[in-house]
């Protein structure tokens, strides 16, 4: 029989295929590393891995590809027995974007521990396709995402859409004025994005030519509260959400609203088939009412 101890470390070291940090990933000593592997090749009577340099065999593909899913069903039912039984105990992992957890989740939050005081939250810090994957691994029991796709097997439920705005002082200068066609990059207009690695860019970039400026260069940030900061000193035009300007009320810059961009929705994803607790239900409710307020 095949232990299922034996299983995680072997995942884990075919994932990172290096035994150090295998051992360091699973809070384990290098020796018990190998210890398992070796137990796990003794049980299976075949080889897994060769070690210089490191690789799996084709036993160890066969081998990793159903210890995956293994996993994860089992993870997943853990999850599911949780909210059978009803959790009153125990952890609360949601995934969300910096911007949707400060915006969106604080007072939720804070009903909740009220609510369920025996419950701790674990909040994972992601982007929404991030938070996708640690949904459907369930390594996430909730996500909150921009624009998820219908897809298994996850299932996106709207929460509100989302409608875009340019912060800074120069974008109708821009647009009214001819750019020679020798521009020099150093005087092209700057627009303050966020990363290629994110959901809200991909969208962005799509949506981008609306603006109407022949050429543009982009100063890419790591986050939309980033992206607000360098338009307010006046390093170029940020495109963000209308939704994260609502706590700043003390911006020095214009803000323009951006009708054209298409409206974008914003939501919570759960894995499809999920049972979901009494606890989880109720967070959605507070999170539904948060919004509601938010838009009066």
């Amino acid at each position: 029989m095949l232990d299922i101890h034996w299983l995680k470390t072997f995942v884990t070291l075919a994932e990172l295929k290096h035994f150090g940090k295998a051992a360091a990933a699973l809070h384990m000593t290098q020796p018990n590393v190998s210890l398992h592997i070796k137990q796990l090749e003794q049980t299976t009577r075949v080889k897994l891995i060769e070690r210089n340099p490191f690789r799996l065999t084709q036993a160890g593909f066969r081998l990793l590809d159903t210890s995956q899913r293994t996993l994860m069903e089992l993870q997943v039912c853990q999850a599911d027995l949780n909210a059978i039984n009803d959790q009153s105990r125990g952890t609360l992992t949601i995934a969300a974007s910096d911007i949707i957890s400060r915006l969106l989740l604080i007072k939720p939050f804070q009903l909740f521990k009220k609510a369920f005081p025996g419950i701790d939250f674990t909040l994972l810090n992601t982007t929404s396709s991030q938070a996708s994957e640690l949904v459907k691994n369930a390594k996430a029991d909730l996500g909150f995402v921009i624009e998820q796709k219908e897809s298994q097997p996850l299932y996106f439920t709207e929460l509100q859409q989302i409608k875009w705005c340019a912060l800074g002082n120069n974008l109708q200068a821009w647009q009214q004025e001819r750019q020679p066609e020798n521009t020099t990059h150093a005087n092209q207009p700057t627009l303050i994005l966020l990363g290629h690695d994110t959901r809200t860019r991909d969208l962005l970039d799509q949506a981008l030519p609306l603006l109407k400026l022949p050429r543009y260069r982009v100063m890419e940030v790591g986050s939309v509260d980033a992206q607000i900061d360098w338009a307010e000193a006046g390093f170029g035009v940020a495109i963000v959400p209308e939704f994260s300007l609502r706590t700043k009320a003390n911006l020095t810059t214009q803000v323009t609203p951006l009708p054209q961009f298409p409206a974008t929705r914003l939501g919570y994803i759960l894995r499809q088939n999920q049972v979901l607790s009494k606890a989880v239900k109720q967070l959605l409710q507070w999170v539904d009412q948060e919004i509601v307020d938010l838009q009066h």
